[in-house]
């Protein structure tokens, strides 16, 4: 498994790093026979450590965990747990949910994901900032805060329920295998999922 560790305003010591490589090694490599890969991030924000988990697999699912710590050992033992208990209710899923045609199947697409928050009535506005909003209407700016390179697959509706609920996010973008059109699953205040399919038109 291709392992990229980073840390977030700290340095990463090379014990912490060999010990989440073995880890991950040990731990989900075993359950595939492609290589995956993984990406580990590190950070201390308080007086706890974090560590973020995420591991893309061979057929293109995306499963994160996040761990939490005294230490970045500890922090990262949770999120391991946590890791390979998703990667084997996958493989289980998996085997009730394999599709009976060419579709389906993961194909990827590049996208990117921003998040946005509104700005800060203290902050100036930056002299190139002509103050409209993003639908064009006067209002203040919003700043991007956070910016990542992700990626669209093409999947079932059953197929995009199971992968979000697998991983720490609050909604899945996807293409929909039946149709073509961009489709997004998402977990609802009452712990259900919603299903948001726009038509034809739209």
């Amino acid at each position: 498994m291709q392992v990229q560790i980073a840390g977030k305003k700290i340095e990463v010591g090379a014990a912490l790093q060999e010990r989440i490589s073995f880890g991950l090694e040990n731990r989900v490599s075993k359950y595939f026979n492609r290589t995956g890969e993984a990406f580990v991030t590190v950070s201390k924000p308080g007086w706890a450590f974090n560590v973020d988990c995420s591991i893309h697999l061979p057929s293109g699912v995306t499963l994160q965990a996040h761990g939490e710590g005294d230490d970045g050992y500890q922090a990262f033992e949770m999120a391991l747990d946590k890791i390979e208990k998703r990667v084997r209710r996958y493989k289980n899923r998996l085997r009730d949910h394999r599709p009976t045609n060419g579709n389906g199947n993961g194909i990827l697409e590049s996208a990117s994901e921003r998040i946005i928050l509104p700005r800060d009535e203290t902050d100036e506005p930056d002299a190139a900032d002509d103050g409209t909003g993003l639908d064009g209407s006067a209002g203040e700016a919003p700043a991007i805060v956070a910016e990542s390179d992700t990626k669209i697959r093409t999947m079932t509706v059953s197929m995009a329920v199971m992968q979000l609920e697998l991983v720490e996010s609050p909604a899945l973008m996807f293409r929909n295998a039946a149709h073509g059109r961009l489709n997004m699953v998402y977990r609802r205040d009452d712990g259900n999922v919603g299903w948001v399919d726009p038509g034809k038109d739209s």
